[in-house]
């Protein structure tokens, strides 16, 4: 089994959408992934994949209430650990298990872990069971300010940081280059993923961009971070041309 807690240190850098495509992207290769919401104040893992987000969750089990297995759904090929969403299930969760129960996670080949933003305790309790961790950043100084505390975290706890996803990219001047991203990281930066419409449009679905749109610029940034990872070959999504299309529709 492989884990990786995919961070962010700020919060609105797309790590949760990063997170529900890499693990639909990942299973798309053949893969038996378990995908978590970590994020005990802020989880919305759910509407991402669009899982039934009501009990039992994450929450429950936190809460004692539920078992860790009864929380656990399928969607998309993907096993999911979701969270709750509402402040009442969050009132009765109790984040000082939140170790215990990651630790008991059944094993999968993947385990992904949606981390919560900031430098929290319930961040330090996902890093504390993981092999690894992602650094998903956007290309601005906040963003990789928080980027560093965060990988200064995980290496006092002695987990290995794969490297840095650089989302919503634009390729605008006053946007922080690729190169000193990984400067200031000292990582080198495993995709850029590009501002995308499609992937809004995706989430009011709760589809996943690779499924909802697998041909759009993100979704196959996604896919190719996936095959990455895995050690496999990404062959690129191509649009059929005119020509192409008139054959199929004629030539049978």
């Amino acid at each position: 089994m492989v884990s990786i807690a995919v961070c962010s240190g700020k919060g609105g850098t797309g790590k949760t959408t990063v997170t529900a495509n890499l693990a639909v992207a990942m299973a798309q290769f053949g893969r038996d992934v378990l995908v978590v919401d970590a994020d005990i104040e802020m989880a919305n893992l759910c509407f991402h994949l669009g899982v039934d987000g009501s009990t039992p969750t994450l929450h429950d089990v936190l809460a004692g209430r539920a078992e860790l297995a009864e929380a656990v759904r399928e969607a998309h090929g993907v096993k999911v650990l979701p969270g709750a969403i509402s402040l009442k299930a969050l009132k009765h969760a109790d984040p000082e298990r939140l170790e215990e129960v990651l630790s008991a996670l059944e094993k999968h080949e993947i385990v992904l872990i949606d981390a919560p933003a900031g430098l929290g305790r319930a961040l330090l309790a996902a890093l504390s069971v993981v092999d690894a961790a992602l650094l998903v950043v956007n290309p601005e100084v906040s963003s990789l300010g928080d980027a560093l505390k965060t990988k200064v975290v995980a290496g006092k706890l002695k987990v290995k940081t794969l490297g840095a996803v650089l989302n919503r990219w634009h390729g605008t001047p006053e946007e922080i280059p690729v190169r000193d991203v990984e400067t200031v990281l000292e990582m080198p930066v495993l995709a850029t993923i590009p501002e995308d419409k499609k992937v809004r449009e995706a989430s009011s679905y709760g589809t996943p961009l690779v499924l909802h749109s697998p041909q759009s610029p993100a979704a196959q940034a996604l896919k190719e971070l996936a095959a990455n990872l895995l050690g496999e070959e990404y062959r690129p999504v191509r649009k059929d041309s005119f020509v192409s299309r008139l054959k199929k529709l004629f030539i049978k």
